[in-house]
């Protein structure tokens, strides 16, 4: 009897020992992933801050599309209304893309936009713009590699809590799986920033 006492004892001390060993290791992942959505938020914002003044450059042209920078105006107010935190976005998988829904459309609007400025020779020659167009193609870079940063902090956490025996305990401590930045249609790529100056022949 007093053995068997003993052996359930070992077991319980083991199954804590795992418990919490498995709870330390998932909290860390954990805030890896909250980290990098961080970051991705930064470089998001840094985008959202950059179009007012691209707006403000091109706006001066005379003629120049106003639907385009209507479009381009609206597509940022919109990306504003789904700003989330790290709890509702990595734990809502609706929230999430709702976020990453509002971002392609920026990007689309963005793309867009560029565009139209290839017809307006003086937009593209003037320095502002050319200084804005250098922040938004490196912001654009940034966004690319955040995004990735973030899936891979994603991924260790999600397998993480699927590998055993921490599957055994994830559930039950409120641990679950985060969502992926995926492809969408038209918005997996950067926008196009390359622009021919006067002078220059296209690439």
């Amino acid at each position: 009897m007093q053995k068997s006492i003993w052996i359930i004892l070992g077991v319980v001390v083991v199954v804590i020992v795992l418990g919490v060993g498995s709870y330390n290791r998932l909290v860390g992942l954990s805030q890896g992933v909250e980290k990098q959505w961080a970051q991705v938020q930064n470089v998001y914002q840094r985008r959202a801050d950059l179009i007012p003044n691209l707006v403000a450059t091109v706006s001066g042209a005379a003629n120049f599309e106003k639907s385009t920078l209507v479009e381009i105006t609206q597509a940022r107010a919109s990306v504003g209304k789904v700003q989330v935190d790290a709890n509702q976005a990595l734990n809502d998988p609706s929230k999430f893309a709702e976020f990453q829904q509002a971002q392609a459309g920026m990007s689309s609007a963005l793309s867009r936009l560029l565009v139209v400025v290839e017809r307006y020779p003086d937009i593209k020659a003037n320095a502002n713009f050319q200084e804005l167009q250098a922040q938004l193609e490196g912001t654009e870079n940034r966004i690319a590699v955040e995004r990735g940063r973030f899936n891979d902090a994603a991924q260790a956490y999600n397998t993480a809590i699927k590998r055993f025996p921490t599957l055994l305990f994830a559930g039950m401590l409120g641990f679950k799986e985060r969502p992926y930045f995926t492809a969408v249609t038209g918005a997996e790529k950067p926008p196009k920033v390359e622009f021919n100056f006067p002078g220059t022949s296209a690439k």
